[in-house]
């Protein structure tokens, strides 16, 4: 049977144009003589409109762009992703469904049973959990269609009681389908091959495999959609954060596999437990971690996948320039460079803003920076602007010793003028802290935490150096100076951050543990971590939440970033 895989970057609430891709997609499957094109997982909308699915215009128009894909579907089965009415009053208004349609009409629905509460997903909220499970005929063939989280649960998970192809299997499918929107972390790629596979062995029947590609605000779709024969041989593996329409002649049996014979799979390869260690990175040994975070394999999808978030934000939005500070440090470096990537060197402009404390190197690395880049750049001193501000609070500070607050006067002038520049000229600024400050709170309200879109908030410091060392790995983009010095804000002289947190390969391997692990003080400690030093950190994570509360949209790449990921009290007591 020949089927087109269609992998595809959608705009949420743009049915026109998310309709227009269909379309386009569905006459190139048909030019190709596919006899079914699959879609991902609520493609008509995007994936996740979230409250957007309160409003019954919005639904609508899901129904409407449905009528207009129909009318393509003429001799072709076109599996697409979109919300479905639910005419029962007792429950939820709606299903997170999967269409079939084919020769105008509609040929069968699948209703989403597994509705993700975690991390980003919040789907129960809108979603009624589907109830029937039915195999679709299609062309002589019986289609078991599920929907993104129903194959992650095989039978083992107590948080569900049910398993969706265990009942559909006792119907003899003699193929499996499944439409995701599946978000990127580092290491969630090797899990949905892992999860595909164990469906494939279990239920001894082949599967397609269609998942979302794109970036929605913070969350990343890396595409990479599957198609397992029913040996368990992986026969294609799509892109990665790029469109793709992949046409695979799978070889569907006439008869399917049955429930007594359903093979004995391992559990670590099947578990779906929602916050197992499948769905979490993995790796326990603190002597490991740095290791981990900055593998090659790691870092390079990192990269492709801030290449994506930071260019879709953009274009998604209908902005075309952004701005950021250029410190000389190594987080607007690369902040910087990802940008340049993303968006053209012409589109992205760095005010270099040196301070009294700033050293003569950090001007000039970031001027090299920014010349070997390429990109438009100012030099805005901001030693005028300090000193009015002092001469300003003089009455009120009279002469109590400098301190905190003249710290951050001179980063809150930075963010005051990098603001004025951005809406004098149309920018969009570019926050460049990465995921250890922004832990700890090493970082300035409505100063350097200013910004429409973190680049770096879900990346470790010693991600972001192994993020630069990937840069420059076909010549110099970054200075070698930049990523050889100490780091440090220069608010005062001779700061360092060292100063004020630990060594930032100490750091990351008790924050990784607390914040992607959930693993308490006695858990860490137990790991051979002095017990004074996690106490610290872990205090300073939840002190500080009330800032991070404020921050804009962060990419997410972890399996656990800030923002609508991680939910935690401001006031909570927990540590603090």
């Amino acid at each position: 049977m020949k089927i087109a895989l269609a992998q595809q970057n959608y705009h949420i609430g743009n049915f026109e144009s998310n309709t227009e891709k269909i379309v386009k997609a569905i006459r190139e499957a048909q030019r190709r003589q596919a006899e079914l094109v699959i879609f991902s997982e609520l493609s008509v909308c995007g994936y996740p409109p979230r409250d957007f699915l309160e409003f019954e215009d919005f639904i609508s128009k899901c129904y409407e762009a449905i009528e207009t894909i129909k009318q393509h579907t003429h001799g072709i089965g076109v599996i697409i992703g979109a919300p479905q009415r639910n005419a029962d009053p007792r429950g939820k208004d709606l299903f997170n469904a999967a269409w079939l349609l084919y020769n105008g009409e509609v040929a069968g629905v699948a209703h989403k049973t597994l509705l993700p509460t975690y991390d980003v997903f919040d789907e129960y909220r809108y979603f009624e959990p589907g109830f029937e499970w039915n195999v679709i005929p299609f062309k002589n063939h019986r289609i078991a269609l599920t929907v993104c989280e129903d194959i992650w649960n095989l039978g083992d998970n107590p948080l569900y009681r049910i398993c969706p192809m265990d009942i559909l299997v006792q119907q003899q499918p003699d193929i499996m389908i499944n439409i995701s929107a599946s978000p990127f972390d580092y290491d969630h790629d090797e899990d949905r091959k892992e999860i595909v596979k164990a469906n494939v062995l279990k239920y001894k029947l082949p599967m397609l495999y269609c998942n979302a590609v794109g970036s929605q605000t913070e969350i990343v779709f890396d595409g990479g959609s599957l198609v397992y024969d029913a040996a368990g041989n992986l026969i294609r593996e799509l892109p990665y954060f790029e469109e793709s329409l992949t046409i695979i002649d799978i070889a569907v049996g006439e008869t399917a596999a049955t429930t007594s014979a359903l093979s004995s799979v391992q559990p670590d390869i099947v578990s779906g437990k929602v916050d197992s260690e499948m769905r979490v990175s993995r790796v326990k040994d603190p002597d490991r971690i740095i290791d981990f975070l900055t593998a090659e394999n790691n870092i390079r999808q990192i990269h492709q996948a801030l290449i994506l978030g930071i260019r879709d934000y953009f274009s998604k939005m209908g902005f075309t320039k952004a701005i950021l500070g250029s410190s000389g440090g190594i987080d607007s470096a690369v902040t910087l460079a990802l940008a340049c990537e993303a968006l053209g060197k012409d589109n992205v402009r760095a005010v270099l803003m040196p301070s009294p404390f700033s050293s003569g190197h950090s001007v000039d690395d970031a001027e090299q920076l920014s010349n070997n880049l390429g990109n438009p750049y100012d030099i805005v001193p901001i030693k005028p602007v300090y000193e009015t501000f002092l001469d300003t609070l003089k009455p009120v500070f009279k002469d109590l010793p400098f301190g905190i607050a003249e710290e951050n006067i001179q980063s809150r002038s930075r963010g005051n003028l990098l603001m004025a520049i951005a809406n004098k000229f149309g920018y969009i600024l570019l926050n460049t802290s990465n995921k250890s400050e922004l832990a700890t709170g090493y970082g300035t309200l409505y100063g350097d935490m200013a910004g429409g879109l973190s680049v770096l908030g879900d990346v470790y410091k010693m991600q972001v150096y192994a993020l630069a060392k990937y840069i420059n790995r076909e010549m110099e983009i970054i200075p070698q100076h930049i990523i050889i010095k100490a780091p440090s804000a220069e608010l005062r002289p001779n700061q360092k951050d060292s100063d004020s947190l630990p060594e930032y390969d100490i750091l990351d391997k008790v924050l990784y543990q607390y914040i992607e692990r959930r693993q308490g003080p006695r858990e860490i400690i137990a790991m051979g971590i002095d017990p004074a030093l996690v106490n610290r950190i872990l205090k300073l994570v939840n002190v500080n939440e009330y800032k991070r509360n404020q921050f804009c949209p962060i990419i997410r790449v972890s399996a656990k970033a800030f923002g609508v990921g991680r939910r935690v009290p401001i006031v909570g007591k927990y540590l603090s």
